[in-house]
């Protein structure tokens, strides 16, 4: 069996913010809601995270309805709760008191015991002179990796 199946992927995320440091954190769902993620109905494009009463609480991440959930769906863009350590969650509430820090999703998966996973990262946002340069950085890579192949 696989290590892990990718189920959502935050591609923007790395895009517009440096990622200074990863967790590996669950989350809590609802029996309809995990079996749309198994289809892989998800998107965490949009989504960040907060520390509320000292738990991690996810928002923004879109899940859609099962098909055959019918009143057992729960709404797609509720808040949901990542599980981490208590150590983690005080780390990461250190993070986020610093100015500029935010925590956002990096990719979402199913592990090997079938347990849905969420790698979050604690980001600093990019300056728009940052993304150009970074776009220059993988642009002139590829042309080497090019001339190279020639």
């Amino acid at each position: 069996m696989k290590e892990k199946k990718l189920v959502a992927n935050n591609k923007k995320a790395r895009h517009d913010y440096f990622i200074e440091e990863t967790y590996e954190a669950g989350i809590v769902l609802t029996g309809t809601e995990i079996k749309s993620v198994r289809q892989g109905k998800v998107s965490i494009k949009e989504s960040y995270a907060k520390v509320e009463n000292g738990e991690l609480i996810l928002y923004g991440m879109n899940i859609s309805p099962y098909e055959q959930g019918n009143r057992f769906n729960a709404e797609p863009l509720r808040p949901r709760k990542l599980l981490l350590h208590k150590q983690e969650i005080r780390k990461l509430i250190g993070y986020t008191t610093q100015k500029g820090l935010t925590i956002v999703p990096l990719t979402m998966y199913i592990n090997k015991e079938g347990l849905a996973k969420l790698d979050i990262g604690i980001a600093r946002g990019k300056k728009n002179y940052d993304k150009r340069e970074d776009i220059a950085k993988r642009d002139a890579n590829r042309r080497m990796q090019q001339a190279i192949r020639r």
